[in-house]
């Protein structure tokens, strides 16, 4: 007979004793393999384990243990009540971003029907929950790579989004909407200095994506380049909702008020901790 999940339980929470919240990692770690609910564990917690079950926690928590990421040894993350297919592809989801979807729940009734775009869409979080939110909306998402882009749609299609949003592959100056299409613009951007991005933990500079984290010296060129699209593309009175690094308020504040006026409302809104976070702002 093999080790009960209370051994290997409490044998992981040992091996997992140098990394950010050991416990969690090893109740989600064992639950996934088992194929159960984290609460299950502790309902069944004598249960004999079978050997290839105890293998493949010991080689998840091995690999945790060197700092991989949860979310890719399950290839799975929560972001606002959506369960969303993650990849070493893209960005790993912050609580942080969902500030995004919170402030258009405040613009937008969930019947209203409206056009949006998603500029970096990464694994497709902020475009598909928006869509699942708005079903009467239409998107498209926007990603440099063809990885995310293929992850997006993964993501869209399980929650019942696909066919209102179009996947398009392109950067930040690519000319993809007529001026004055657009409702609303959603991006969380790259968005990490140089100087920043040494300083990471291993954890994030050695397994999350780079591309998707840095934006030269000073952790702007991305914003530089968007701003201008956005403000051709939204219909007056649309809104540009974007996320920014923590030092970057006032910098993001000017960006758009040197837009030849284009925006009005600027707004700088702060994220749980109270750090400058995101911006919202009102197409003239």
């Amino acid at each position: 007979m093999g080790p009960t999940v209370r051994q290997v339980l409490d044998e992981s929470r040992q091996r997992l004793s140098a990394v950010d919240s050991p416990v969690l990692s090893a109740e989600v770690l064992i639950a996934h393999v088992l194929d159960v609910q984290r609460f299950q564990l502790h309902l069944d917690i004598n249960r004999p384990l079978e050997e290839a079950q105890v293998s493949r926690i010991h080689e998840l928590v091995a690999r945790r243990a060197a700092g991989e990421p949860v979310a890719y040894l399950v290839g799975r993350q929560e972001f606002y009540g959506l369960d969303f297919s993650i990849t070493p592809d893209v960005l790993i989801p912050r609580p942080e971003t969902e500030h995004i979807v919170e402030y258009c729940e405040q613009l937008f009734d969930s019947q209203d029907s409206f056009v949006f775009a998603d500029f970096g869409t990464g694994s497709g979080i902020l475009a598909v929950t928006l869509a699942v939110l708005f079903p009467k909306s239409r998107g498209v998402a926007v990603d440099l790579l063809p990885g995310p882009l293929a992850l997006a749609r993964v993501n869209a299609k399980a929650h019942g989004a696909l066919s209102r949003i179009h996947f398009a592959q392109a950067d930040f100056t690519a000319p993809l909407f007529r001026p004055r299409s657009l409702d609303l613009v959603v991006s969380n951007p790259p968005y990490v200095t140089e100087e920043e991005y040494a300083d990471c933990s291993p954890e994030v500079r050695e397994f999350e994506p780079r591309t998707a984290l840095t934006s030269g010296h000073d952790g702007l060129d991305h914003i530089r380049q968007l701003v201008p699209r956005v403000a051709n593309a939204l219909a007056s009175g649309g809104s540009f909702l974007m996320e920014f690094g923590w030092r970057h308020g006032e910098a993001v504040r000017n960006i758009l008020e040197s837009q030849h006026g284009d925006f009005d409302g600027i707004s700088i809104n702060k994220d749980y901790s109270g750090h400058d976070r995101f911006v919202a702002a009102q197409k003239k």
